[in-house]
């Protein structure tokens, strides 16, 4: 999930602990989308700290020469495979991604300080701790728990039209050589942005970063003498407590779904009622109730105003629209048993096979205002962000004269008038942030160039002879990917928000667009469809994070190529680790693939995916007349409201924008195949608000950590699930299914 939070941090005090105050807004985290970990407040936090520049630490720490140590390296590498591993299964059931970074910033601290204080000078495992040496643990556990999006979306998707021959473990290198590409692609063009975003234009645009600004803080505390170092272990323990009982509960839930994972009040008046009731009209919407650690410690995280808006988005689009629809003939459902008297009321209203050839279902009728909001309100959110436009427009246009002037010294000696002008006013722009880190700490220019290069080359070649698509179109893949990063990165810097899911379906309609006409057959046409998105959105993905990890980084004075080089190496180990899951995974539930209704996974997703494909590439598959118009007024109501946020509620009355509906999380609940999700949300974000009225500093203390423990412990109880389908010990052949309608959960 992507990823949109505004949280507060109380950051007068350097053993302060941010906490949670706000919303998250969606732009559709992906779905796709990441949930990031703990967000501040910035408008709290800013009069006490100047967070444009690396924080004060605490002076009694020790020197680190080199925080790029193999111990933190490989720590964070194996922290980032739990988060990825988690990734996938979350990723899969619901499309929601979520960021290793609080998980491996506290994990990280209690293994790592152990190490330190066990092994005292040791060679790799022993010698002192310090926070860089946490922020490299933070930027591995990045680069091995990334790019899981592209294995819950485009990729099962291109499995599911059957754009592609054979099964997952036959064409595991085609797997993962598209992995290597947006992976190392996002890697190396984002190296240059750290200089824009992080020290050119933050401070005057208010580029605070929240996510990645509460993590510095977070490490920060750990590290703040004695108090910070007790502080950190009750972290921890919170961590691993709240990790160990979502794990357990989730494998133990496979044997008993219907009663310790899924409760189906309306099933079970159904079955009180011998048959004779209506609440299987209820149950069919999917209103029903999941015990979900992963989910609620989710609404721990997001804030009332995102867990409201996401709640009210589902009732509107499957309490009131979707009936609605289907009450008038504009959409159907299909019955699931309709050869069984005791069953034939229930009904899947969310089904997005056989488009084109029947009437669709309100799921299919939800998807399009649902991505028309997502992909208007984050264009919106750049444009008023105008300044950030021209800002780049300059400083690439100066960077250029100075690249120009230098090429002009070494060619006659003499610099260049004009050129040494435009590059005077680059190296004295008022506006920018000292970067601390000293030139030999920067990435070198001919590293992430070469890498560049190398990249989009591979990329050419990848493209071409594994997925038939040709060289220009896997530029143009690149570019919006590029795009997308920067779209991404600007606007998670003001609200915390990654549109991912927007930038991945205005990928896949600029692809429709230029597929069209071209003598394509439509499974050709999808296929390039759904992997030059899943190029754009993956490398976006990448970048957005890694992005967010140089903010980190820049605030506990990491050097930038300690950081950059370990994002590397965590990076290499999730090229292969997400494919060998992904394989996993659909070798455990086929249905991932093949769309069986009564799949355990809702790919929810991967049917958007496989959806947009469809629309935009074959001429039987049509968007409905009134969804598209339905989709135009919102988008624009939408877009009003970002105008009068932007504009109009200033100063004095600011205090409103804390109020208003956050139609990021509507549009994702429209997108939802079910409003069970929602729910569980709403339910984590009520223990965290009546948690933090009853003992705020608890709260602080603990809160993040036992969401980001809930979270990682059910993603890791979903891997151990698939590995006991595969050994034939699975819950479905060994379990029961008391409490679930018809028997199936």
């Amino acid at each position: 999930m992507a990823s949109t939070e505004v949280h507060e941090a109380h950051g007068a005090d350097a053993t302060s602990v941010p906490s949670h105050t706000g919303e998250k807004e969606f732009s559709g985290v992906n779905m796709e989308e990441k949930y990031d970990d703990v967000k501040v407040d910035e408008k709290e936090i800013e009069e006490e700290l100047d967070l444009y520049v690396p924080l004060k630490m605490d002076p009694n720490l020790p020197v680190e020469d080199n925080p790029l140590t193999a111990r933190a390296v490989l720590v964070g590498i194996v922290l980032g495979a739990l988060v990825n591993a988690s990734n996938l299964y979350l990723g899969l059931k619901t499309g929601f991604t979520f960021s290793a970074n609080i998980f491996g910033s506290i994990f990280g601290y209690g293994i790592v300080k152990l190490m330190s204080k066990s092994c005292h000078n040791w060679p790799i495992f022993g010698g002192t701790f310090g926070p860089q040496e946490n922020s490299i643990i933070q930027a591995a556990a990045t680069g091995s728990g990334g790019i899981a999006g592209i294995f819950v979306a485009g990729i099962p998707a291109i499995y599911r039209l059957h754009a592609i021959e054979g099964t997952p473990q036959e064409n595991f290198g085609p797997l993962i050589t598209i992995t290597l590409v947006c992976s190392f692609f996002g890697l190396f063009f984002v190296t240059p942005l750290r200089k824009f975003f992080i020290i050119r234009v933050a401070r005057e645009l208010k580029l605070l970063f929240p996510t990645p600004t509460a993590v510095a803080l977070t490490i920060r505390s750990m590290h703040a003498g004695a108090a910070g170092a007790r502080e950190a272990i009750s972290k921890l323990k919170a961590l691993a407590l709240a990790f160990s009982v979502a794990l357990i509960q989730r494998v133990a839930s496979y044997y008993a779904v219907g009663l310790l994972y899924d409760w189906h009040p309306f099933t079970w008046i159904h079955i009180w009622s011998k048959g004779t009731s209506w609440a299987l009209n209820i149950e069919s919407w999917g209103w029903y109730w999941e015990w979900t650690p992963a989910f609620i410690g989710s609404g721990i995280l997001i804030g009332m105003n995102a867990a409201i808006s996401l709640f009210a988005g589902a009732v509107l689009a499957w309490g009131i629209i979707g009936p609605t629809l289907v009450h008038y003939g504009e959409c159907i459902g299909i019955q699931l048993y309709p050869d069984d008297p005791y069953w034939d009321s229930l009904y899947s209203f969310a089904s997005l096979s056989n488009l084109g050839k029947q009437t669709p279902s309100p799921r299919y009728w939800l998807l399009w205002p649902g991505v028309l909001i997502m992909v208007a309100t984050s264009i919106a959110e750049l444009l008023v962000q105008y300044k950030v436009l021209a800002h780049a427009g300059k400083a690439t246009w100066k960077a250029i004269c100075r690249g120009l002037n230098s090429g002009s010294i070494k060619l006659t000696g003499h610099p260049n008038a004009f050129f040494e002008g435009q590059a005077s006013k680059y190296e004295d722009d008022p506006n920018m942030v000292q970067d601390s880190a000293r030139p030999e700490d920067q990435v070198p220019m001919w590293q992430w160039m070469t890498g560049l290069l190398a990249s989009i080359v591979v990329a050419i070649i990848v493209f071409h002879y594994q997925w038939g698509m040709n060289p220009g179109l896997t530029i143009l893949a690149c570019l919006l990917g590029f795009l997308f990063s920067f779209l991404a990165i600007q606007i998670g810097a003001v609200t915390d928000q990654t549109p991912l899911t927007a930038a991945s379906k205005a990928s896949q309609l600029v692809f429709g667009a230029a597929t069209s006409g071209k003598g394509y057959s439509i499974i050709d046409a999808q296929r390039i469809n759904l992997v030059a998105g899943g190029l754009a959105s993956g490398a976006a993905d990448v970048g957005t994070s890694l992005t967010s990890d140089f903010r980190t980084g820049f605030l506990l004075g990491t050097p930038p190529n300690k950081q950059w080089y370990a994002q590397a190496m965590g990076t290499l180990i999730s090229v292969f680790l997400a494919p060998g899951l992904f394989v996993l995974f659909t070798t455990a539930y086929p249905c991932i693939l093949n769309g069986d209704e009564h799949c355990p996974f809702g790919v929810p997703s991967v049917a958007a995916w496989a959806a947009v494909a469809q629309a935009v590439t074959d001429p039987n598959v049509h968007i409905p007349w009134s969804s598209g118009i339905f989709s135009i007024v919102m988008a624009i109501v939408c877009v009003a409201q970002v105008v009068v946020r932007h504009f109009y509620l200033v100063g004095e009355r600011e205090w409103v924008r804390d109020y208003l509906p956050n139609w990021g999380a509507i549009a994702l609940s429209f997108v939802l195949p079910s409003p069970v999700f929602t729910t569980a949300s709403l339910f984590g974000a009520l223990v965290a608000f009546a948690w933090r009225k009853w003992k705020i500093s608890s709260f602080e203390l603990y809160g993040y950590a036992v969401a980001a423990g809930f979270i990682a412990g059910e993603g890791l109880g979903g891997v151990v699930g698939a590995i006991l389908q595969i050994a034939g010990v699975s819950g479905d052949l060994l379990g029961t299914n008391v409490g679930c309608p018809a028997n199936e959960c």
